[in-house]
């Protein structure tokens, strides 16, 4: 693996690429993106393309990109053009893409912006919560951890993620009568460390769950798009989610095994079925599902 740094006007963009460039095989570079994730999530992931040139890499402000623009806030625009400059950098696009999370949200963006640059995009439950039949709910709920987060620090705020992401269906008056999720509960620390520029539990990010994807730009665009969701996401929230925005696509999203992270080994705490899901994507990506 080779780490690269690249300089652009708002952010030093620390990328690695594990293979060589060109790929020996002919295939594009296989891109792996994340946010608020950073390369370190897609480790377990890219150890199962070992025949793949596969390149990981630190969204601006996370990880070991350093910004300079002197903002703190993500938003997909900006993340889709660093990814666009990576991209280029490379100097082997078009690449296929495997998007997680708010990165899949990025990777969006950079179809609409940037619509030469992916050949194939596998962008696996993006949260774009306005997009779902209860969006006002959505916003409030999501409202409610960073209000927890505000008010007691991170264990709290992430207790509130966790329940709200593990939510069934829609947001009802049940969800919001709950009480307070308890951070002890899930292993959490209980006391506040003072910090609260928490990418996910602040409002840092809110313009990756709020963005609202152009169809027409995406669907006119060269790149094969596939919208993904893990069979145990069933009806929880980024299930809905991907449902919605495949909607929005015209098609529907694919099933791929485990959760949200099942790509993922057992670093998060939450242990997925990487080598089913690697399977399940090396199916996709070479147009067979």
């Amino acid at each position: 693996m080779q780490t690269h740094t690249l300089e652009t006007a708002g952010a030093d963009l620390v990328y690695d690429v594990r293979g060589p460039l060109p790929p020996r095989d002919g295939r594009p570079p296989l891109l792996m993106i994340g946010q608020p994730m950073d390369a370190t999530g897609f480790a377990t992931l890219a150890a199962r393309f070992p025949e793949r040139t596969v390149v990981t890499y630190d969204p601006r402000g996370l990880g070991r990109s350093v910004r300079k623009d002197g903002r703190g806030d993500h938003t997909p625009r900006t993340q889709a053009d660093d990814v666009h400059a990576v991209i280029e950098a490379l100097g082997a696009g078009p690449v296929e893409m495997f998007a997680s999370s708010g990165g899949a949200v990025t990777a969006l963006a950079v179809v609409e912006n940037h619509p030469t640059d992916v050949a194939t995009l596998v962008a696996h439950e993006p949260p774009l919560i306005t997009l779902t039949p209860d969006g006002p709910a959505a916003v409030r709920a999501r409202a409610g951890v960073r209000e927890a987060y505000e008010e007691r620090g991170w264990g709290a705020g992430m207790a509130a993620f966790v329940a709200m992401t593990s939510w069934a269906g829609e947001f009802t008056d049940a969800y919001f009568a709950q009480p307070a999720a308890d951070p002890a509960a899930f292993g959490m620390p209980t006391e506040d460390d003072g910090s609260r520029d928490d990418p996910l539990l602040s409002d840092r990010s809110w313009a990756v769950s709020d963005y609202r994807p152009d169809a027409d730009a995406i669907t006119a665009a060269p790149t094969r798009v596939v919208i993904a969701v893990g069979e145990e996401s069933e009806n929880l929230l980024t299930a809905r989610t991907s449902a919605a925005a495949a909607e929005l696509l015209g098609q529907k999203a694919v099933v791929f095994p485990s959760h949200h992270g099942g790509f993922c080994g057992g670093e998060f705490g939450h242990p997925g079925k990487p080598d089913e899901f690697a399977l399940r994507l090396r199916e996709v990506l070479d147009g067979a599902a």
